[in-house]
C-alpha cells in the first residue's frame, strides 16, 4: 500500500514507480484506493479506473481537487531517480507531483474548513471519450459537484486561470482537374491557397481580459492537404487551421468568427472544444489565491478545467511540475517545488 504518511517527494517517487500509461492505471488506482479506503474520514467510491474520496462535515463549501493518474508512455525513464533537487520519471512533472500533493491534502487535514472531494482520474492524456472524468461526468456527476475546483496540472507553482477553448476547421480552396502538361485547361486549387494564407499572415489576434486576466488568442494553418498524382492539376486544396480562443466565447462564436475570417470559402469544422473561465471572482477562489500567493496568470492551452466549467464549477489549474517539461524522456520536477505546493493547499484548507 501506498505509505501516505511519507514525506510528499518520496510519495512522488513512490507514485512514479508505478507505471500508470493511459489505459493500464489499474495498478496505481488500486493502491490509491486502497490508500484512501483506510482513512476512516473519507467516503471512497470507484468508477473503473478513477477513484474519488470526500469529507462530509456539512460545510457550506464544498471544493475540488483532481489529479490524473495516468501518463504518456514510458521512455527508458523508470524508475525514478534523484538528482540533487530534482525528480527524474516519467510523469514527474505531469502531474503525479500534483497527484501526491492532493493524497498528502487527504490523509493529512481530516478536519478542512471546507468539505473537500478528490478525485483521481483515468486516461486524461488519450481520446476524450476515455476520459475518466467525461465518464464520472455522464454517470456520476453528483460526484463532482463542488464550488470551485482545483486541478493538479503542471503550472511551475503559478495560478493559471481557465483555459482557453479551441477549434479545428478546413478551408477549402477549388479548382479544375487538368493534365500537368497541359495546365492552362485547369486551375490549381494548391496555387490557389495564397489568399489564405495571405488572410492567416494579416489576422490580428485578440487579446481580451476575462475575469482580470489576459488571454491571447491564435488562429493559425496547421496543415495542407491537396494534390491528386504528379501528372494532375488538383481541383482542391485544403488548409487546416486551428482557432485557440479565449473563454469569453462559446464554441458557436468562435466557429462563426472562422467563418468571417474566411468568407468567400467553403469552411468544414472538424473538432471543437469550449474554453473555460477563471472563476476567480468567487470568494472561495480569492480565497485560494490569498493562500498561494503570486499574481494568476490565463491558461493559454485547453485542460480538463473545461469539463468543469461546463457543469457550472469554476476551475483553476495549479501543481508543482513545469509545463514546458511534459512528455520529454527528461522530465522531472523540483523537490522544492513540490512542498512550496503541500504547504500552500495546507495553508488554504487547514487555516
Amino acid at each position: 500500500m501506498l505509505d501516505l504518511t511519507q514525506d510528499v517527494r518520496a510519495l512522488t517517487a513512490a507514485i512514479v514507480d508505478i507505471e500508470s500509461v493511459s489505459g493500464a492505471e489499474q495498478a496505481l488506482a488500486d493502491q490509491v484506493e486502497r490508500a484512501l479506503a483506510a482513512l476512516p474520514h473519507l467516503k471512497v467510491d470507484r468508477s473503473e479506473q478513477t477513484i474519488v474520496a470526500r469529507t462530509e462535515l456539512g460545510r457550506g463549501e464544498r471544493v475540488l481537487i483532481a489529479g490524473h493518474l495516468d501518463t504518456v508512455p514510458v521512455a527508458a525513464n523508470l524508475p525514478s531517480r534523484v538528482e540533487g533537487d530534482l525528480l527524474y520519471g516519467c510523469g514527474t512533472s505531469d502531474m503525479k507531483a500534483g497527484v501526491a500533493v492532493a493524497l498528502k491534502l487527504a490523509a493529512t487535514v481530516p478536519v478542512p474548513n471546507r468539505d473537500v472531494t478528490y478525485v483521481f482520474y483515468d486516461c486524461e492524456e488519450i481520446e476524450a471519450d476515455r476520459n475518466g472524468l467525461t465518464r464520472l461526468a455522464r454517470d456520476h456527476a453528483d460526484w463532482l459537484s463542488a464550488d470551485f475546483a482545483v486541478l493538479m496540472e503542471p503550472t511551475d507553482g503559478v495560478i493559471e486561470g481557465g483555459c482557453q477553448g479551441t477549434v479545428r476547421a478546413e478551408i477549402v480552396v477549388t479548382g479544375k482537374r487538368a493534365h500537368s502538361a497541359r495546365s492552362w485547361f485547369g486551375v490549381n486549387a494548391i496555387h490557389g491557397i495564397e489568399p489564405v494564407l495571405a488572410r492567416l499572415n494579416a489576422y490580428q489576434e485578440r487579446l481580451p481580459v476575462v475575469d482580470g486576466l489576459e488571454y491571447h488568442e491564435g488562429l493559425n494553418a496547421v496543415g495542407v492537404r491537396g494534390g491528386v498524382a504528379g501528372n494532375v492539376i488538383p481541383d482542391e486544396c485544403v488548409v487546416t487551421v486551428n482557432y485557440r480562443f479565449a473563454p469569453d466565447l462559446s464554441i458557436e462564436q468562435a466557429q462563426e468568427h472562422v467563418r468571417e475570417v474566411f468568407d468567400g470559402y467553403e469552411v468544414r469544422f472538424v473538432d471543437a472544444a469550449p474554453g473555460a473561465r477563471p472563476g476567480l471572482t468567487h470568494p472561495v477562489a480569492a480565497a485560494f489565491t490569498a493562500a498561494v500567493g503570486g499574481t494568476p496568470r490565463a491558461k493559454l492551452g485547453w485542460t480538463d478545467v473545461a469539463r468543469f466549467s461546463a457543469l457550472g464549477v469554476p476551475a483553476v489549474n495549479y501543481g508543482p511540475g513545469d509545463p514546458n517539461l511534459a512528455h520529454q524522456q527528461g522530465e522531472y520536477v523540483s523537490l522544492a517545488k513540490i512542498v512550496d505546493s503541500e504547504r500552500a493547499m495546507l495553508a488554504w484548507l487547514a487555516s
